[in-house]
């Protein structure tokens, strides 16, 4: 807890309190908070489980199984690539790919300047427009590997998007 302001602890414990009342709050919590600072580290979680007697394992077990909560700050523009079987087959894999060579990351991973996080996501329920891509919950349909060069410098140059791929 070294790493949290006080100001910090103060905000994580208050959200703990909104669901105090709740039989099960741990997922409202962890996504109110997500929202919150972004993520939800280690030191968070620790906050969380002191508050609430709910274990860190128990914690870090629900961080990590759901693909919404992140150990790690997220970029700033949150690229997410599915590779579910219908974006699969129609070449997801290489689009994700040509994303990963043109930012110098993998899935999970944020650029250094922290524009630019890469999510692998399964379905994303856009299967007929695959293969799918999302920036920031903004779908992008049928995208192709020649594509990739142009969002990426569209949301570089202007911090914004392309109206169509």
């Amino acid at each position: 807890m070294a790493h949290l302001s006080d100001a910090a602890v103060a905000k994580i414990e208050a959200i703990c309190d909104r669901y105090a009342a709740e039989k099960t709050p741990l997922i409202m919590i962890l996504s109110d908070v997500q929202k919150e600072f972004g993520y939800v580290p280690l030191d968070v979680q620790e906050v969380i489980s002191a508050k609430t007697g709910i274990s860190v394992a128990e914690i870090y077990g629900v961080v990590t199984f759901y693909s919404l909560f992140s150990l790690e700050p997220k970029g700033k523009y949150v690229i997410g690539c599915c590779l579910g079987t219908a974006c699969y087959v129609k070449g997801a894999q290489q689009v994700i790919d040509q994303f990963c060579e043109i930012l110098g990351i993998q899935p999970g991973q944020t650029t250094e300047d922290g524009l630019f996080s890469i999510d692998a996501l399964r379905c994303i329920g856009a299967c007929a427009a695959a293969p799918a891509v999302t920036i920031n919950g903004r779908v992008y349909a049928r995208v192709k590997m020649d594509d990739v060069p142009q969002i990426v410098a569209s949301y570089r140059r202007e911090g914004g998007h392309i109206d169509h791929v």
